[in-house]
Parts: C-alpha cells; sequence; structure tokens
C-alpha cells in the first residue's frame, strides 16, 4: 500500500518544486501539496496521512501551530519541519510539535530518506493505541533527582555546558531529546553527535535552559510510574550495559562512530518501559506480576499486555525522532537480533549480549558459564558461541 505524504508549504512556487523533484517517487507515495496550514487542515479531515511536511513561517498560520493541531488530532501522522528559517527561538519551539527537523534546501536524496525511515516505523509498532500515544508525546519522563540536578546547574553561577552535560549523560529521557535536537539539520553538524555531554557543548548553556525552563521539554516521573517500577536500577542497568557493550565492541576491533552507537542504544534500550510505566502504569503492575508469578523476562510479559515490548516502543519514539538507523534497530531488536539480517557482529548482537551480561553480572559476577535467554540462532549463524565465556572475562579485567 502506498504511503500518504502531505507538503504544505505558503510558497506555490516551492510546493511545484517538490512536486516536480519528487515525481520519481509517485509509485511508493500519494502525495498531496497543499498551499497554507489551513487549506492542509481540511486536506487531513477528508483523509488520513502518514507524514505531514510543513515550512515554519506562514502567514495566518505556522508550522508549529500547524503541527500541534496535527499532534492532538491526527497523533499517528509523522510531523516534519522543513524551513530555511534559521530561527533559533521558533525552532526550539518547534522541538515539542515536530519530531524532525529539516532546513532549506534540503537535497533530494535526504528528503526521501527521512520520509522513507518514518514509514517503515510503522512496521516495528502494530499496536493503534501505542501509536496515538507515542505520537502525542513531546516530553521525556525524567528521574526527578537528575531533573533537580540539572535545574541547580542550570541556575548556578558556575554552571557549565560541561557540568549540565555530565548530568543529563545519567538519564535516558533527557540524552535523546538532546541527540534530537543537536541532530536536527538546523544545527548543520559535519557528524552525527552521539554523546550527550559533546551535545550539549555544541548547543550552549542557553538552549539548555531554554529547553528546560521555558519550553519544559522534560518532565518528572509521576508517582505512580515510580511505584511500579525502579527507575534507578533501570538507568544503573543501561549505563552498565553501555559499558559492557563498549568494551566487548573495542575488543571486536568495531570503529568509533559504531562504539559510540552502540554506547547510545545500551543506554537508550529500555526506555520503553519508562513510557509503558508512565502512561499504562495500572497495565504495567500487570506486567510486573506476570514476571514474579511465571518468572518471565519483561519483553514477554509485556507482550502478553500490550501486545508489543518496551524495545519496539522505544525505537518507534526514536526513530520518530530521528536517531541513527542503526541505533533504532539496536534497540528495536536487542532480544532478537537474529530477526535483523546480518553476516558479521552488529549492534543489534552487541547490545542484546551486553544487556544479558549485565543481567548475569547482577547476580554471580564471572561465576555464569552459559548466557540464559541468548539469542542462540543468532549466535550459531556467525560464530559467535565460543566468544560468550571470552567476554565475560574480558569486562572483568579492570
Amino acid at each position: 500500500m502506498k504511503k500518504r505524504i502531505l507538503f504544505v508549504d505558503d510558497e506555490p512556487n516551492i510546493l511545484k518544486g517538490l512536486q516536480r523533484s519528487l515525481r520519481p517517487m509517485r509509485n511508493a507515495w500519494d502525495m498531496v501539496f497543499a498551499e497554507g496550514g489551513e487549506n492542509a487542515l481540511k486536506v487531513l479531515e477528508k483523509e488520513p496521512f502518514d507524514v505531514i511536511i510543513s515550512d515554519m513561517r506562514m502567514p495566518k498560520m505556522d508550522g508549529d501551530t500547524l503541527l500541534n493541531i496535527v499532534k492532538n488530532k491526527y497523533p499517528m501522522t509523522a510531523r516534519i519541519i522543513l524551513s530555511g528559517h534559521a530561527d533559533k527561538a521558533m525552532i526550539l519551539k518547534s522541538m515539542k510539535s515536530a519530531h524532525q527537523y529539516l532546513s532549506k534546501p534540503c537535497k533530494k536524496e535526504r528528503l526521501i530518506s527521512t520520509i522513507n525511515k518514518v514509514c517503515t516505523l510503522g512496521d516495528l509498532l502494530n499496536n493503534s493505541v501505542l501509536k496515538q500515544l507515542l505520537g502525542k508525546i513531546e516530553t521525556l519522563p525524567s528521574i526527578p533527582c537528575i531533573y533537580s540536578q540539572i535545574m541547580t546547574e542550570l541556575r548556578s553561577s558556575n554552571g557549565s555546558a560541561a557540568g549540565v552535560g555530565k548530568i543529563i549523560a545519567r538519564d535516558m529521557g533527557m540524552t535523546a531529546k538532546i541527540l534530537q535536537l543537536v541532530n536536527s539539520s538546523f544545527f548543520a553538524m559535519p557528524r552525527h553527535i552521539s554523546g550527550p555531554e559533546e551535545a550539549v557543548v555544541i548547543l550552549g548553556t542557553d538552549v539548555v535552559k531554554t529547553l528546560v525552563l521555558s519550553i519544559e521539554v522534560f518532565s518528572t516521573l509521576s508517582k505512580g510510574a515510580l511505584s511500579v517500577i525502579s527507575v534507578d536500577k533501570i538507568h544503573d542497568h543501561c549505563v552498565k550495559t553501555g559499558m559492557i557493550a563498549s568494551k566487548i565492541g573495542a575488543q571486536e576491533k568495531m570503529e568509533q562512530k559504531k562504539l559510540d552507537h552502540a554506547l547510545i542504544a545500551s543506554i537508550l534500550h529500555d526506555m520503553g518501559k519508562l513510557l509503558l510505566a508512565e502512561h499504562f502504569t495500572d497495565d504495567y503492575k500487570n506486567v510486573i506480576e506476570i514476571v514474579h508469578q511465571e518468572h518471565l523476562p519483561f519483553f514477554k510479559a509485556e507482550k502478553q499486555i500490550f501486545g508489543t515490548t518496551h524495545a519496539e516502543v522505544g525505537a518507534y519514539l526514536l526513530g520518530l525522532w530521528g536517531l541513527p538507523e542503526e541505533v533504532v534497530k539496536a534497540i528495536a531488536f536487542h532480544h532478537h537480533p537474529s530477526k535483523v539480517v546480518s553476516e558479521k557482529f552488529e549492534l543489534c548482537g552487541l547490545v542484546h549480549v551486553a544487556q544479558l551480561i549485565e543481567h548475569h553480572e547482577q547476580r554471580q559476577p564471572g561465576m555464569w558459564e552459559t548466557l540464559n535467554g541468548v539469542d542462540e540462532a543468532y549466535l550459531e549463524n556467525l560464530g559467535l558461541k565460543g566468544k560468550i565465556t571470552l567476554w565475560r572475562d574480558f569486562i572483568q579485567q579492570k
């Protein structure tokens, strides 16, 4: 089935130019070109769209206003800003209405690639209720103590970008949102920024202050969610998984870019648990009961209750936000890396193994011989079965 894409701009010539350049995509997409926000809403009232791409500055109704309406009325539609106006305040404002931001002029190949990636995310999450929820999310829940620390650092006369970055690095929600912003094409980074500390240094504390204090991009986890899950344990597990993945990746001589992506994927791989516990607290209590009563791993209990898992939920949202495809796949398939066709040890397998090793090390440091829960088909296919104990011994070296 063709994907439905809606392009919105107030300049007819720009719309005609898009129509001409994207003509080769007619077999894959049904495209509609609307002049202005009001016309776009009339089009949306008649039929649903998978993606909307809007200019920012338009008379009568700007892109931020339009996408906020789309977010609330049509949350399953992915929202992208395509604008040539380098207004930092406006871009920061759009962080809560748009999933991604592309700058004009935008190369046709990048525009097509971005839209295609967003469209294929639907295959990850076959749950319309969750898609509607995730489509509306504009903030990610953060640990209350971390939130307080960053507020203190930002308000301190001695506060620094490096200090703020170190705090953000300890929180998966803040990490994801900062990476979403710094890697948008507005900042025109020559390479992908994969670490929150570097991201904050590049953005500067004024931008982060705007996000936290004015736009309120970050929010604290509710008491309900905190009563259901141990957020500190989840964060501790994710950070340690990142350390293990980095060590194993380095031993396997992975290039630095992959090591950076492995660290971020590890830190964010359980973010879906926070989202499910925050927005479906009572249902997640049932997940906890199944885990304890039936001795099942979380992802299997989640599948029973939600029809999907925290891995898919987290990957879907992060994919909408434009995080690297390799990172999104590693998060989505960190329980089943064999579902991703690969002829060598890649991020999916690395995060899969690292998170299982971390769980085993918590229970029996160095004493385990077999990695329970490991994707045997994956290891068998890549000839990695003999590596498990070698990796275990390596990560324990000081």
